[in-house]
């Protein structure tokens, strides 16, 4: 019953005339149904206005634009300049996962040009691998709009029209710019924002939770050698898909969420396995575990659970020292 209601606030707020954004944040912090979960990713990372009426004329000029990106852009992949950009990302999507989405053909293709042209139009930082994840998500949100799959790990577009494919193409493109553009100094050359996340997250779990910091540091576990990947790839290497995009109703809420926020749930997360942690006694086995982390069975449950206690950090630690409140 709740469920039905919290849908029914979602379809209110959404059918507009103007959708209040902070209503629509506080209501999706804690997780969107999936049948409003498109539109409502639209409008929370900015793609979309919030006046109703406005909304089919933007949809409509950005995914011009974007058609327009890729003739003038594409064609270019080959060239000197940009051949050893398109081969790093053909080499980075077929390790990505879940690997029957990856694998499709078409979506092979999809996620090639939605990379080449943002790392085309984004010199600054071009194309650094963990990019390509970030892609994902949203691709996956929007298409579920057009398949009826419980299971987001195994969606399959061959039964979209190609038509609908282009927009959603276009629609991923502008939200994971949109995502970009929070993060993007993780992304610039020797990635200086990740190395300073990864710095702020060791001070954070020093001070959360000193035995678990103290055990790593005594075996000479580095915080770099398996946050390195929490940050460059935002969790999603360390979680199931379905957990990743519930994770992202919230960080599309929370002010910064994706860099700012992200860093608490990292500490929480660490935290989440610290008897496990304190048990281990070997350098060797303590990495492997924290780099192969058994969440494959997690669902919205305990990504809820991981967001209340990193919301109860972000309080609980707003008034450490300056460098928190970046």
């Amino acid at each position: 019953m709740r469920e039905t209601s919290r849908l029914d606030k979602f379809k209110q707020l959404l059918a507009g005339p103007n959708t209040d954004l902070d209503e629509l944040r506080k209501l999706s912090w804690s997780g969107i149904p999936k049948s409003v979960r498109p539109m409502t990713w639209k409008l929370l990372s900015g793609y979309l206005p919030a006046n109703v009426d406005r909304r089919p004329a933007t949809l409509q000029r950005k995914q011009k634009e974007y058609f327009a990106f890729i003739e003038h852009y594409y064609n270019s992949r080959n060239d000197e300049a940009h051949q050893d950009t398109y081969r790093q990302i053909h080499i980075d999507i077929p390790r990505m996962s879940p690997e029957a989405l990856i694998l499709q053909p078409k979506v092979t293709e999809i996620f090639e040009r939605i990379l080449f042209i943002w790392a085309i139009r984004h010199p600054a930082s071009g194309y650094v691998q963990g990019i390509n994840d970030l892609v994902t998500p949203f691709f996956v949100v929007f298409i579920c709009e057009y398949i009826d799959q419980e299971d987001v790990d195994g969606v399959d577009v061959s039964s979209v029209p190609a038509e609908v494919l282009r927009n959603i193409e276009a629609d991923t493109y502008w939200c994971m710019s949109k995502l970009l553009d929070g993060i993007q100094d993780n992304y610039t050359f020797a990635q200086p924002g990740i190395q300073m996340k990864v710095k702020m997250l060791e001070e954070l779990v020093s001070r959360i939770d000193e035995r678990v910091h103290r055990h790593l540091d005594g075996h000479e576990v580095r915080y770099l050698q398996f946050a390195f990947r929490w940050m460059n790839n935002l969790l999603m290497r360390e979680l199931p898909l379905r957990c990743t995009i519930r994770l992202w109703d919230t960080y599309q809420s929370e002010p910064e969420g994706f860099s700012h926020f992200h860093l608490y749930v990292c500490a929480a997360f660490l935290v989440r396995w610290r008897r496990q942690i304190l048990e281990e006694r070997d350098f060797q086995e303590l990495l492997l575990f924290l780099q192969n982390l058994p969440t494959a069975h997690w669902d919205d449950q305990d990504v809820s659970l991981l967001l209340a206690e990193a919301y109860r950090l972000k309080f609980a630690f707003a008034d450490a020292p300056n460098h928190y409140k970046k």
